[in-house]
């Protein structure tokens, strides 16, 4: 992080007499009443859906320890009016606070909840027997401990065994209720159960559109500089030199040795670059039994494979029975004193499934990074536009996003594949043998949206079908049901439907849910809806898991989890797609963009989105204009196909069961969604010319 406060005296200076011309802050503590333990108030919206009775195996003994709650505090209306007021200043050039960036400190003081309010929550919790591990810089969280029974007492909610698909989990079956005077500055607890955030990678798929004597072609860091302009960046000099990008982790590398192998294999090492493990704040969680290690290994090493000059942290942290280890990593992280200017983060789960406190703890989390300068890059998600509906054989919940990407203050990173298959026109874009660094991209190759889908209206056509829904269309095909194409996976997209409130029905946007509002600067973008809400991706790079024969590989050797020797050509490596790839890439691609401009840039999107307006657009953006992410799916909510009619989320919708399609419209396909040659739902603006943007980093702003 970029500090402008090194010392006292400085806070006096010029910096701080600009800031002092915002408009003032309500100083006045939330708590005015007594706290009556017997009038107490439900925090409506926590709990899980799997916390229901045909999973219930029971209460947990008292005795359960619940290491790491977040409680998620509130600020006054005034001060969150002050805080987005500042961020707007900090990212607009015109503003005499122009990249004026916070400490954490800094921004707790002013920004965060007032003393009396902490300590009024403090002697709350500790009289209930928890144990506070830390009161975060930002006055914003609390992190404290206990067991159920203590949670059981003060929160009115029991923690009980679950098992869901034969895994056990423990959670709370119940909202929390706390007393209500204090709830005026609470807006929950994070999380009270073990269900973990999933990482967006997925193995390389088994079917593949170049199965007639087509070849593989596998995607490495030296075609990725050639595809997006990045070879012109590092002669320039622009190769992160300087820069440090964290990868944000709930587990270790299952070895560094393969960190260091993939950069010797493809040729990174003369660039220099560092790998270093932290654990801020937390204990080292070690290597992960649950898997995760293949998302730490792929996130390091292509970041570094778009820096390969640059310092990669992986930061990780483990969770525990109330907590996910990258939410308490992400807290730590930005509350650190050495936090880095640019953050990468790939797990996710959708917001109708994450709770409000949880992702009100998102969206606080990444405002405080953008105000102390930080860059916050998210995979926007593996589920095309069925984000709850991750890893099933056809989407049964309708149109839903990540939690973790949907904020206005991060970059959701979308998934693209090449459109060169589809076109026949492979042999224009790769060579037929590889450079010593094992590239074989000739240049740019056109894009499409990354769709494993039957429901994509490419793949329907490429495999002779004029619609993708219905027993008629290709969803209803035995082609598509032998080569596992009855399921949902692609570069997800959609808009924010339920970052408050809550759903009615589980994992549906519907109740109370409300998207985030939509930012200033994606407003007026061609393409992009007058919907009101944050709409995501912002960018997309490729993901691709190998549907069109083009996928990305890893060095990931941990034999428990699917790992495979790197040893000999990388084809025999492990090979995967998601937006676990495109996030950290993008993120690599900042740090060359932070070289070039000498200093953190906080949240980038107001810069891509005015560049996507402006008269360099085309150069810097690769516009994408046909393919979709709309996915295979079952049921009443959003789907179009042939079968039973039913209703969706309104009585005005009707809708289909069946092999269908996510559509927009429950009377005519309108596949959920399209990209469209502007931003679109599927691949946002687009992806970039690296080169390009970074030399017009500077018109952005």
């Amino acid at each position: 992080m970029i500090s402008k406060c090194p010392s006292a005296f400085f806070l006096l200076s010029l910096p701080a007499l600009l800031l002092s011309t915002l408009p003032a802050a309500e100083a006045r503590g939330l708590i005015t009443k007594t706290v009556d333990p017997t009038d107490l108030v439900t925090l409506s919206g926590n709990t899980r859906a799997e916390a229901s009775t045909g999973n219930d195996e029971g209460r947990v003994d008292d005795s359960l320890a619940m290491e790491h709650m977040l409680l998620q505090l509130r600020r006054s209306a005034a001060k969150e009016k002050a805080l987005t007021t500042l961020i707007d200043q900090q990212h607009d050039s015109s503003s005499p606070n122009f990249h004026k960036w916070l400490t954490p400190e800094e921004f707790g003081k002013r920004f965060g909840s007032e003393p009396e309010d902490l300590a009024t929550l403090k002697t709350w919790l500790t009289a209930n027997g928890f144990t506070i591990n830390m009161v975060h810089p930002s006055g914003m969280t609390i992190d404290f401990s206990g067991t159920a029974g203590q949670i059981r007492h003060a929160f009115h909610t029991e923690i009980h065994n679950l098992t869901v698909n034969g895994v056990k989990h423990v959670a709370n079956v119940s909202d929390p209720q706390l007393p209500a005077a204090l709830a005026p500055a609470v807006v929950g607890v994070v999380s009270m159960h073990n269900f973990r955030l999933h990482p967006m990678v997925r193995r390389r798929t088994q079917y593949t559109a170049t199965s007639n004597g087509q070849t593989l072609h596998i995607v490495t860091p030296a075609d990725l500089a050639t595809i997006y302009d990045l070879n012109a960046a590092y002669a320039a000099g622009y190769t992160g030199q300087g820069q440090t990008i964290a990868v944000v982790e709930d587990t270790n590398l299952y070895s560094t040795a393969d960190w260091n192998t993939f950069r010797a294999t493809f040729g990174l090492t003369t660039y220099g670059g560092t790998l270093t493990t932290v654990h801020p704040g937390c204990r080292n969680p070690g290597v992960s039994s649950s898997g995760d290690d293949v998302e730490a290994a792929l996130d390091a090493e292509w970041a570094t494979a778009a820096a390969p000059a640059a310092a990669i942290q992986v930061v990780s942290c483990p969770a525990t029975s109330a907590t996910d280890g990258v939410t308490i990593a992400t807290q730590n992280l930005v509350n650190s004193k050495t936090s880095p200017s640019i953050i990468s983060i790939s797990d996710g789960t959708c917001e109708a499934l994450t709770g409000e406190a949880a992702n009100v703890m998102t969206n606080s989390i990444y405002q405080q990074a953008v105000a102390q300068g930080i860059s916050i890059f998210v995979a926007a998600g593996d589920e095309g536009s069925a984000g709850c509906d991750g890893h099933q054989s056809a989407a049964t919940h309708g149109i839903a996003v990540n939690s973790n990407a949907s904020t206005p203050y991060n970059v959701a990173v979308g998934g693209t594949d090449f459109a060169d298959t589809y076109m026949g026109t492979s042999k224009t874009y790769w060579s037929k043998t590889n450079t010593p660094t094992y590239g074989s991209a000739i240049s740019y190759i056109p894009e499409i949206p990354w769709n494993d889908s039957c429901a994509s209206a490419l793949l329907s056509s490429y495999n002779g079908y004029s619609v993708p829904y219905g027993t008629d269309g290709f969803c209803g095909s035995n082609f598509a049901l032998n080569n596992g194409l009855l399921g949902v996976g692609g570069g997800s997209g959609g808009p924010s439907g339920c970052a408050t409130g809550a759903p009615s029905v589980n994992l549906v946007v519907s109740g109370t849910c409300k998207g985030y509002p939509k930012p200033s600067w994606q407003m007026g973008i061609p393409g992009n809806p007058n919907d009101g809400v944050r709409d995501i991706p912002d960018i997309s790079l490729f993901a691709a898991d190998g549907i069109w024969g083009n996928v990305l590989v890893e060095c990931f050797s941990d034999p428990n989890n699917g790992g495979a020797p790197c040893t000999g050509a990388p084809s025999n490596w492990f090979l995967a797609g998601g937006t676990s790839f495109s996030a950290p890439i993008l993120a690599g691609i900042q740090a060359l963009v932070n070289q070039k401009m000498g200093a953190a840039q906080g949240n980038p999107n107001p810069v891509y989105y005015k560049l996507a307006t402006s008269s360099v657009a085309s150069s810097v953006f690769h516009t994408i204009s046909q393919g979709d992410i709309s996915m295979n799916c079952s049921g009443t909510i959003d789907c179009f196909g042939i079968g039973f009619e039913g209703r969706g989320r309104n009585a005005s919708f009707p809708q289909f069961v069946g092999n269908g399609a996510l559509s927009t419209s429950g009377t005519t396909f309108i596949p959920a969604f399209s990209a469209n040659g502007m931003w679109s739902f599927a691949t946002g603006i687009g992806s970039v010319d690296g080169y390009n943007l970074i030399m017009n980093w500077s018109k952005g702003q």
